[in-house]
């Protein structure tokens, strides 16, 4: 089988919410999303997507999403999409760094290798654990009487794991933080993500002041120097995020005991196949994992399903339904969460069927 043709599509996925805000006063409104359909000499079409959250949430933008499915596209053409390692390393070849150009393009060719062999992809990742995965529910960064309101409203459609944007003026942050803990019912979960948003300094006073508080600290600084300096100061559960960008770190982490949970974004470390890796490596070191992406519609979140639910439910502390956030469907089948948890797709590869007249016409086709 080989790779004949390659169309990359650009949708706008608006915010159910109107406007998600997080540290150090960013915020969108609208997922602007790139679309991969990749095209065979036998017919198969296989569709990966990428988003990132705007251009200032991690190193990926959307338009260089595009650009860069332009420079890598042309030397794919004629692979073989089945030896997703082999594709892997013909894109570090050509392209050096930009996992996240490569996430979809990797996703693609996981798809065709479950249409082409009639699987489903959570059994071609390991096989489906347990009935279903936990999904947390995001909260925007706001006043702390708001961000307790969106808290009701998200327990109401059956989440009981939140994670609320922290990151901004220490004092605040305490009071917000406060506010949700009290609001909280037996059982929740709450994380404090600053999104790598605080100073050492800051981050030292924040920790402080909510020591009592049953709650997991997220990224709270920029760089890993000093985000394990925070973990050294706080007897809290502690979580990577934005840091733990490759199998390297990952190690690295692990060896220096920098975190107690670890975030893998399929799009931070160039798609499936190197997430699995990660997600394997979490396994065998006993690191529970959130399993996500940066944003996006139903055809990421198939693919975040499926590596999630094949993977051991002790160490799968949550997952995503980023198609959850937004208002647009770009594909039938797309998993959604029910009362707070999501199942991966049963279909071959995917398992969705991407709606066409949604994903419009092509921006770039490779061939």
């Amino acid at each position: 089988m080989r790779i004949t043709k390659i169309d990359v599509h650009q949708v706008d996925l608006p915010l159910r919410e109107g406007k998600y805000s997080w540290s150090g006063g960013k915020s969108i409104r609208v997922y602007d999303s790139t679309v991969v359909r990749m095209h065979t000499d036998q017919g198969l079409v296989g569709h990966g997507e990428v988003c990132p959250l705007g251009p200032a949430y991690l190193p990926a933008y959307a338009a260089g999403v595009r650009t860069g499915l332009k420079e890598l596209g042309p030397h794919l053409i004629g692979q073989d999409p089945l030896q997703v390692g082999v594709i892997n390393r013909v894109m570090d070849q050509h392209l050096k760094g930009h996992p996240y150009v490569k996430s979809a393009l990797d996703m693609a060719c996981w798809d065709i290798l479950g249409l082409a062999s009639g699987l489903p992809l959570v059994t071609l990742l390991g096989g489906v654990q347990g009935e279903a995965v936990k999904c947390y529910r995001a909260i925007s960064q706001d006043t702390p009487e708001r961000m307790v309101a969106r808290i009701e409203e998200m327990r109401g459609e059956g989440h009981h794991h939140f994670q609320i944007k922290v990151g901004g003026d220490p004092a605040l942050d305490i009071k917000r933080t406060r506010a949700v803990a009290e609001s909280l019912k037996p059982g929740e979960v709450l994380v404090a993500d600053a999104n790598t948003s605080w100073l050492p300094y800051q981050a030292a006073r924040v920790v402080r002041a909510i020591e009592d508080i049953d709650l997991y600290l997220e990224q709270p600084c920029l760089g890993y120097d000093e985000c394990l300096s925070i973990r050294k100061r706080t007897t809290r559960p502690f979580i990577l995020d934005e840091i733990i960008d490759s199998p390297a770190m990952l190690l690295r982490a692990h060896a220096d005991r920098a975190m107690d949970v670890v975030n893998i974004k399929l799009s931070k470390v160039g798609g499936l196949t190197v997430a699995r890796q990660m997600r394997d490596m979490c396994v065998a070191m006993g690191i529970a994992m959130t399993i996500e992406d940066s944003g996006g519609s139903d055809i990421v979140t198939a693919a975040i399903a499926a590596l999630a639910h094949s993977t051991p439910e002790a160490l799968r502390f949550s997952s995503s339904d980023v198609n959850g956030y937004n208002t647009k469907s770009i594909a039938e089948n797309g998993p959604r969460h029910e009362g707070g948890w999501i199942k991966a797709p049963t279909g071959a590869g995917l398992g969705v069927k991407p709606l066409l007249d949604v994903l419009g016409k092509a921006v770039v086709s490779i061939e």
